[in-house]
């Protein structure tokens, strides 16, 4: 895994690079957000296809577990990906309200990411 830094006014943004997943498990997730947290970035992008799959099937509570750790260490996520292809109406609500919240974002772009990050 390869850490992009991306500096906005200041703010050290994590653009996570890689090409196999990065979050398999919620102490996956964890363990990310303890080592982005102690290499001083404020803000965390991560790509869709670096997550596993179960973590878009909210039964799983994957997501839940994952992003209340960054919600409570108050560093705002971006995840980047196509998020058309989940039919689950629950996710997709989920997606539209954590993107109304702006600490857990979910962009279909890097340059929407930024921007959501930035604000």
């Amino acid at each position: 895994m390869e850490i992009k830094e991306h500096v906005i006014n200041t703010v050290k943004i994590a653009e996570l690079i890689s090409d196999r997943l990065i979050i398999q498990s919620a102490q996956d997730g964890l363990d990310l957000l303890g080592d982005v947290y102690y290499q001083g970035f404020d803000k965390v992008i991560i790509y869709e296809k670096d997550i596993i799959p179960d973590f878009f099937d909210l039964k799983t509570t994957i997501a839940g577990e994952i992003l209340q750790k960054f919600s409570n260490y108050r560093i705002p996520l971006a995840i980047v990906g196509d998020f058309s292809k989940y039919k689950s109406k629950s996710i997709r609500d989920f997606i539209l309200e954590s993107n109304k919240t702006q600490h857990i974002n979910f962009a279909e772009s890097l340059s929407e990411a930024l921007e959501r990050l930035s604000e």
